[in-house]
């Protein structure tokens, strides 16, 4: 009797339903809305040239309250070896972390012969809109700042 008891429990509870955890709503992941405003961005005639360094002075990222909702601003310093590169700036994604790393560097024909003379520059570069969160912006690798998007 006990093991016809005991076998009528095992197959009762292998046909009831064992109860699984909900799932959890995931993370939103973050992303830009409308395309950045920047005219040093690579180009498909870039191909033939040979990246070269651009050496940067200064960094700053500011908020721009003329736009709503607000935009923010990278300004960047600096210099390249010669009067022949051509600045380049690429900004990127957000990633899952919110952050945004933008890549500055000069590029040269190297079929013209060209004299090693500082080319000062100053770029401007302005974010498009992104989704809701705190963005930190990095340029070349180092942390130049962060903005909200609401």
């Amino acid at each position: 009797m006990k093991k016809s008891l005991l076998l009528f429990f095992v197959f009762i509870s292998a046909c009831s339903v064992i109860p699984t955890p909900k799932p959890t709503a995931s993370a939103i992941l973050p992303y830009r809305i409308t395309p950045d405003e920047n005219i040093y961005a690579s180009r498909p005639d870039d191909l033939g040239k040979q990246i070269a360094g651009a050496m940067i002075t200064a960094v700053s990222l500011s908020e721009k309250f003329e736009f709503t909702p607000l935009r923010a601003m990278l300004n960047i310093l600096g210099y390249m070896p010669s009067v022949c590169n051509e600045l380049r700036i690429d900004v990127s994604a957000p990633d899952e972390n919110y952050r945004i790393f933008v890549e500055v560097y000069s590029l040269i024909n190297k079929d013209i012969n060209c004299d090693n003379v500082f080319q000062q520059f100053e770029a401007n570069i302005l974010f498009g809109y992104y989704s809701t969160g705190r963005y930190t912006v990095w340029v070349n690798n180092a942390l130049a700042g962060d903005f909200v998007s609401y």
